[in-house]
């Protein structure tokens, strides 16, 4: 199959200095491509040469069966280009933004000159603006009057507008909130089952790692490597984009929620500025050289400790679960089937003696008390193994741990299972049950709710999301898991912990007028799945 993009020894400078060099990489019809680096490794200006608002000094562009000359108009040819800023014209309604340059209007063939039917468009907008779940207050707003948000999602309701064969993404959801980026990469899903080509430009490992077939990586203005999805991890990528490419496999470095973006952002700031520093200190003397040195030794150094300490973290976590396995396996084995014993022995004696009118009542109540204990045994076995989760999968283990605690807790609880829900890896399974185990148990001990409810669908081919909302008292205004861990309160801290160490995403929300929803989104390998199930994700 011939690719539908292709890019040959691209490169671009800006006086002096090179942005691109000799990038080269090509997009098949109905893939989607990730595109990532650090800041300063050329990304967007990448996708202006693409887009044709920059001209390159060297290499070639080939869309379709041709070879694009500068300058062109990626609109006309079939491409969609979503900017990181909006590019959006003030002085048009929102309507009129929407349809620039693919207006409706008769006949087509006069192009400008057609006559406009504003009516059809102004439905039409109003269309795809409730299609993507935008509110405005009206079409015939001006678009300056719009929240940032806002302004990106009319950008990217343009190009709902035509069939672009292929659509450029750069970076827009860093203006958009969690709802929306969702609805951004559910468009993605949704054009390359269409069969339309997508170059996603981001930063987000999460969002990279849901829809992508492909990622490459800039360093620098170098492409350094072009990965298969399912075949690299977030740590690698993570290594080549911070040129440690040879650091041994381990675990997130960062685990606590809500701080590895941050903490990937300032680690971007420092590799640009660390950039500009060696620039400047080309010319310097070779003692400056040799501190510069030093210090990249001190801070690799630092990372292969840092690295070394979470990959015991996960060790841990890991042979923990391996001794509840075996605990649950001894005391289903052994304790309950000896208990089991001593109750058939004590109805064979209440059977033999007839002498004492009290003791068959008496056996009959340690009769009670040891079904009792067997119970409560069983009941230990799940929480320490679910048996289910092994022969009968996650669904049906989530299903029947809801139930039990349910009746021991009085809390109402209804689940909402995805009707397609796969067999997940089993530390992701017993990840996501350990972790429904602590939100409940939270929810009982702290929350002093009355009802919860409890979804898990799989949002994508390669994710999963859990979420847990009850009615109860709500969150602080301010959460800090660590302050609260300090308190003994680690049930919060060892969600965030298995979240991380899975890759996820890990996210609390409190409920106007009373409650809190836990969102917790986990990655997972993409597995086969039917026409139906993959047109769910669209």
């Amino acid at each position: 199959m011939k690719p539908i993009l292709r890019v040959e020894n691209l490169s671009k400078k800006f006086g002096k200095l090179p942005v691109i060099h000799q990038v080269s990489f090509s997009i098949q019809p109905g893939e989607v491509v990730g595109l990532t680096g650090n800041i300063g490794s050329g990304k967007s200006v990448l996708v202006m040469l693409l887009a044709g608002l920059y001209e390159a000094d060297e290499g070639e562009i080939y869309f379709g069966e041709g070879q694009l000359i500068w300058p062109f108009s990626a609109q006309s040819l079939g491409m969609g280009v979503i900017h990181q800023k909006p590019s959006l014209d003030d002085l048009y309604d929102v309507s009129a933004n929407i349809f620039l340059g693919n207006e409706i209007g008769w006949p087509r063939w006069l192009g400008p000159l057609k006559i406009l039917d504003r009516d059809r468009m102004h439905r039409e907008a109003a269309r795809i603006l409730a299609q993507l779940g935008v509110q405005i207050n009206s079409i015939h707003e001006k678009v300056t009057n719009l929240s940032a948000e806002q302004r990106q999602m009319i950008a990217i309701a343009k190009v709902l507008t035509y069939a672009p064969r292929v659509v450029i993404v750069d970076e827009p959801t860093v203006l958009l909130s969690y709802p929306f980026q969702q609805v951004l990469l559910n468009l993605i899903q949704s054009w390359r089952q269409q069969g339309i080509s997508v170059l996603f430009s981001s930063n987000n490992m999460d969002h990279l790692f849901t829809v992508t077939d492909r990622i490459i990586i800039l360093n620098q203005g170098h492409k350094v490597a072009d990965l298969r999805t399912d075949e690299t991890s977030r740590e690698a990528v993570v290594r080549l984009l911070i040129g440690s490419a040879d650091s041994p496999k381990s675990y997130p470095t960062i685990w606590s929620f809500d701080s590895y973006d941050r903490v990937r952002e300032y680690t971007e700031k420092l590799s640009f500025q660390q950039m500009l520093l060696e620039k400047d200190l080309a010319a310097e003397d070779s003692l400056n050289r040799q501190l510069t040195r030093q210090l990249a030794d001190q801070v690799q150094a630092l990372d292969k400790t840092n690295l070394a300490l979470l990959e015991a973290q996960g060790r841990l976590l890991i042979e923990r679960e391996q001794e509840r396995k075996h605990l649950a396996r001894e005391l289903h084995d052994q304790i309950i089937q000896d208990l089991l014993s001593i109750n058939y022995e004590l109805e064979s004696i209440e059977i033999d003696v007839d002498s004492n009118p009290d003791l068959p009542q008496n056996l009959a109540d340690v009769r009670q008390g040891i079904r009792e204990l067997v119970e409560n045994l069983r009941r230990i076995c799940n929480n320490l193994r679910p048996p289910t989760i092994d022969s009968l999968g996650l669904g049906a283990a989530i299903q029947s741990y809801i139930r039990e605690w349910s009746g021991r807790s009085g809390v109402e609880a209804v689940v909402d299972l995805d009707p397609n829900l796969r067999r997940l890896p089993e530390s992701t399974e017993v990840s996501i049950f350990r972790i429904v185990q602590e939100g409940l148990n939270n929810v009982w001990r702290h929350a002093q709710a009355s009802s919860v409810d409890i979804s898990l669908k799989h949002t994508s081919p390669r994710t999963i999301l859990l979420t847990l909302r009850d009615n109860g008292k709500g969150l602080p205004d301010e959460v800090d898991i660590v302050s609260l861990a300090d308190r003994g309160h680690f049930g919060l801290m060892g969600i965030s912990e298995r979240v991380a160490l899975l890759g996820g995403r890990f996210r609390l929300e409190k409920i106007a007028g009373g409650g809190t929803q836990l969102f917790v989104e986990i990655p997972h390998p993409r597995g086969e799945a039917s026409a139906e199930t993959e047109a769910e994700f669209s």
